[in-house]
């Protein structure tokens, strides 16, 4: 039953108080013109988030209790669309209020998980070869500003082996909107696609549920058998979004003025990642932006805590070092047999190829070794690191052994010499 107040007591920011009876936490109002949603309860003092914000809002306005939480419409007409942090439409098409699914409720039961076993193919080398991504992992990619870590989540949307991508854009700047959308379009991977976009120029708390609504969304089709990949970007905005939320309402800060509930806030949402039995999965990769390269800042801290593994992007790659799939020793033993060798031969190389390249920064004398590290070192960072390259995880693994071949000798790499039987490229007769 909608229950109606018409005094509110305070209005600070996009966030109002009012005096009320049997209102829970997360219940849905409407003030004004614009959906709230309950955020805190004090007694029969309940604030609310205003969604298009407190602007324009008098004390003497009415304020009417739903009496539901805040919910998003599900169905395959979803697909191809592209909604605001309200759920409304945001490129010009018909708003969609059928069957409509709660947001923002719990994770699943951890006795309904299986474990993971299958990889998400993305065509791209440094993640499909050295960290495999795997259907149920939540994995973030840190980053500082200015990379193109945007342009890397269009590339796996574009290219992912998965039924179905939901973008959840968290602070875009408009230009980045657009990025993702054309590029969708343009590739055809729209069709597949649904995306819930906050821009920078929208209210606050349309950033707080994104993800909320982009989770609740791959869990309906996850659960009817799809395969779900959740694309969040940037994290670091969200929780931005939680501290100003926190500020507004008085909240006690914590670690750099980030609300004490950062950690439940942030895992409430990773946690939603799964592999069902018999069903389909949600596989969850999230942006998490570092300020100042500061792998501390509480939001990768947390993080971090939370997830299976990270990319790291630096300098336009992922870098080979720091990254990890903790995950990916339970699929790569099913994809080729030398996948698990080739990648750990590769990598140790490169690290050699580290070591040579200081030494020859600090005027050292190279060796003969040393001059094929260096060679090696600039044909793995071209033909594999590259972001650019777009090949499948077997010719990607052929790819190795042919650098391999092109500077070493097969007992110089360390790998065992029946893998290199098998696999050594064949030189052919000129």
């Amino acid at each position: 039953m909608n229950k109606v107040y018409t005094k509110i007591e305070s209005i600070v920011g996009d966030v109002i108080t009012v005096r009320a009876q049997g209102v829970r936490y997360n219940d849905l109002a409407v003030v004004g013109k614009s959906f709230a949603n309950v955020i805190k309860l004090d007694g029969d003092l309940v604030s609310l988030q205003v969604f298009a914000g407190a602007k324009g809002i008098s004390t003497n306005d009415e304020v009417r209790f739903l009496g539901v939480p805040m919910k998003v419409s599900f169905s395959d007409d979803l697909l191809g669309r592209v909604f605001d942090g309200s759920g409304s439409p945001r490129d010009n098409g018909p708003a969609l209020e059928d069957n409509m699914i709660e947001i923002g409720g719990p994770s699943v039961n951890p006795a309904k998980r299986i474990v993971p076993k299958n990889m998400i193919r993305t065509g791209i080398p440094m993640i499909d070869v050295f960290n495999t991504l795997v259907e149920s992992q939540k994995l973030p990619i840190f980053s500082v500003s200015g990379e193109p870590y945007n342009e890397l989540l269009a590339r796996i949307a574009m290219q992912a082996e998965v039924d179905l991508i939901i973008l959840g854009g968290m602070g875009l700047k408009y230009d980045d909107y657009l990025f993702f959308k054309d590029t969708l379009e343009k590739s055809g991977a729209m069709s597949r696609t649904i995306m819930f976009i906050h821009t920078a120029s929208d209210p606050t708390v349309e950033c707080m549920m994104i993800p909320d609504m982009a989770l609740a969304v791959a869990e309906r089709f996850a659960i009817e058998g799809k395969k779900v990949l959740v694309l969040l970007t940037d994290m670091t905005n969200f929780a931005d979004s939680l501290k100003e939320m926190a500020i507004t309402m008085d909240q006690v800060p914590s670690n750099r003025g980030y609300p004490g509930d950062l950690y439940s806030s942030l895992a409430s949402r990773y946690e939603k990642a799964v592999d069902f039995e018999g069903a389909g999965s949600l596989t969850i990769l999230a942006v998490t932006t570092m300020p100042g390269d500061d792998v501390t800042h509480p939001v990768p801290d947390n993080t971090g805590y939370i997830t299976e593994g990270q990319y790291y992007l630096k300098n336009g790659h992922i870098e080979p070092f720091g990254s990890l799939s903790r995950l990916k020793q339970n699929v790569n033993s099913e994809t080729r047999n030398d996948h698990r060798a080739l990648m750990d031969g590769l990598i140790k190389l490169y690290s050699a190829y580290k070591e040579s390249l200081e030494k020859k920064s600090m005027g050292f004398m190279m060796s003969e070794w040393d001059e094929k590290l260096l060679k090696y070192g600039h044909l793995f960072e071209t033909r594999l690191m590259d972001l650019s390259v777009n090949i499948p995880l077997e010719e990607a693994l052929d790819l190795g052994w042919e650098i391999l071949a092109e500077c070493f000798e097969p007992n110089e790499t360390g790998l065992r010499s029946e893998l290199i039987a098998q696999r050594w490229p064949k030189k052919t007769e000129a």
